[in-house]
């Protein structure tokens, strides 16, 4: 893939976020105010599953491995 084509493929992902979240309708200063308020909220969802996935896995892995005998070394 070339630069072009790459450049021509994110202009093309760009337009369909606008066609299907309706900003194509918006105006600038509502465009910026509803991306701001999406990335936001992505941002929160990321680092809340960052933080909190592993701590469930684990207890998660302590609870099974109790209930089917095994015994593992990353329990405390």
């Amino acid at each position: 893939m070339d630069l072009k084509s790459v450049k021509e493929y994110f202009a093309w992902l760009y337009y369909q976020y606008q066609i299907i979240s309706c900003c194509a309708v918006l105006e600038p200063w509502e465009q910026s105010m509803f991306n701001t308020i999406l990335l936001t909220i992505v941002a929160m969802v990321v680092y809340t599953a960052y933080v909190f996935i592993p701590i469930h896995i684990r207890l998660a892995w302590e609870f099974f491995s109790k209930i089917c005998g095994y015994h593992s070394a990353i329990s405390s």
